[in-house]
């Protein structure tokens, strides 16, 4: 890229103090954003009958990438399994720091068993809310206080098998509904000139994979190694560049062949 354009722009990032999410922070710092590093303060206890499948970072992590990140990024907390969360935190993002110029939906819920056998009214409900409930909010009240005709831009974070995901079925499924959304919303919002696009990555390394599910994933992967976030960060600051001006509505899949 020769001139993304990113330089003093505000960023949302939900999810922001780890794994994906934090590169996702850098990627932006280093094109001289001003990040808005989302976390949830604390984890809820797991429900009986479930655990969660990955670790929150916290506020220690958020404010510590966010001193990292510097330019004026800061640390923001929020519950966005809450109905009124979303609204809350695009304009406790906008007191602060003024309009949201790129919005990235990353933060995501993942419990298990969360197979076919093991649904329930609430885990559904769980992944729904925060995975494809929030983003939709999120992205309605950035539209609200876009500042007059200023360009937007929403990325949100799917998943490259959200069309079918054995073993996972709120979670594959929710995310099959955010990719739904990036479709509708694109084009609902593309007359204001705000653009909507996802990632949807495959297999990435956040410290979540042992030695043995590190193999069996590098084994299916076409390109011969999993993901890094990296990969995915730098996606996301393209659809959010001037070079993808003219790209809205779509999913791009970023998962070295996985899935395809």
């Amino acid at each position: 890229m020769i001139d993304p354009r990113l330089n003093g722009k505000n960023v949302l990032v939900t999810g922001g103090a780890g794994g994906i999410g934090a590169a996702i922070c850098r990627a932006f710092a280093a094109q001289g954003a001003r990040v808005a590093v989302h976390y949830l303060a604390e984890d809820a206890a797991a429900p009986a009958d479930a655990e969660w499948a990955h670790i929150t970072p916290g506020a220690t992590a958020a404010e510590r990438l966010a001193d990292e990140l510097g330019s004026g990024s800061f640390a923001i907390s929020a519950d966005l399994s809450e109905p009124d969360a979303p609204r809350e935190l695009v304009e406790a993002v906008t007191d602060r720091a003024g309009p949201i110029s790129v919005l990235v939906n990353n933060a995501a819920h993942c419990e298990t068993p969360d197979d076919i056998d093991n649904l329930t009214h609430g885990s559904l409900e769980r992944h729904y809310r925060v995975n494809a409930i929030a983003p939709a909010l999120l992205t309605t009240e950035a539209v609200r206080l876009r500042h007059g005709d200023e360009p937007l831009c929403v990325v949100n974070i799917s998943t490259d098998a959200a069309r079918a995901f054995p073993g996972q079925t709120g979670y594959g499924t929710s995310k099959a509904a955010l990719e739904a959304f990036t479709r509708s919303s694109a084009l609902d919002l593309a007359p204001r000139g705000v653009r909507v696009n996802a990632v949807a990555p495959g297999p990435v390394q956040t410290g979540w994979m042992g030695p043995d599910v590190l193999a069996q994933a590098t084994e299916i992967v076409p390109m011969g190694r999993v993901g890094e976030p990296g990969d995915i960060a730098d996606a996301v600051v393209y659809l959010a560049s001037h070079q993808a001006r003219w790209i809205t509505g779509q999913v791009l899949q970023v998962a070295g062949g996985h899935a395809l």
